[in-house]
């Protein structure tokens, strides 16, 4: 569990014993105590896929780069799984170091345009937490809104960018242009 002092907003470790295995999710509880409010992060196991809006309010919480990176690799972890047979060159995503896999659904809106559905994998912890991010930043949503996103000004704002090695600041870069090329490809088939 983690513990964070509202003046502050440091937290500090005061006891973890969760499976390797389990999915951990990050939430904000105040708690009002003698001192004032206090916030504490729990760790929650069995819920469905972190909101991008949750990700970010977690990050802010998170003052230490390990402790970052050890959460976008739980979300990593709490990623769906991507069927072994989506694991094709067509869906793998081309300037990653790592092995990333991108498998888009897009579904038609009517005038709203299509509206695009993201499953991804990598065969690196770290990548598959970004592609965690990513899958919660765009998923269902309409292709235009998509387009008119900046993720990286996102992974910026949180934090996340300038702890990242060149390689896999390249390799998030691909994935976006990925994402952003299956949203004008969308807009393209409808029109």
């Amino acid at each position: 569990m983690w513990h964070c002092d509202a003046r502050d907003r440091r937290p500090h470790r005061s006891f973890l014993a969760i499976p390797a295995s389990e999915p951990i999710y990050l939430t904000r509880h105040i708690l009002p105590d003698s001192r004032g409010a206090r916030f504490r992060i729990r760790w929650q196991q069995n819920r469905t896929m972190t909101k991008i809006d949750e990700i970010v309010e977690n990050f802010t919480l998170l003052d230490q780069w390990d402790d970052r990176y050890r959460y976008v690799i739980e979300l990593g972890r709490a990623l769906p799984p991507l069927a072994e047979s989506a694991h094709t060159e067509t869906n793998k995503v081309q300037g990653c170091a790592s092995q990333v896999w991108l498998l888009t659904h897009v579904t038609p809106d009517g005038a709203a345009g299509p509206v695009l559905s993201f499953e991804g994998d990598s065969d690196a912890h770290i990548v598959r937490g970004l592609v965690a991010i990513l899958v919660a930043l765009y998923s269902g949503k309409g292709a235009r809104e998509i387009l008119a996103t900046d993720a990286l000004a996102l992974f910026d704002r949180i934090g996340l960018r300038e702890n990242l090695t060149p390689q896999r600041s390249n390799g998030l870069r691909s994935m976006v242009e990925r994402i952003r090329a299956e949203a004008n490809a969308a807009i393209a088939a409808v029109a």
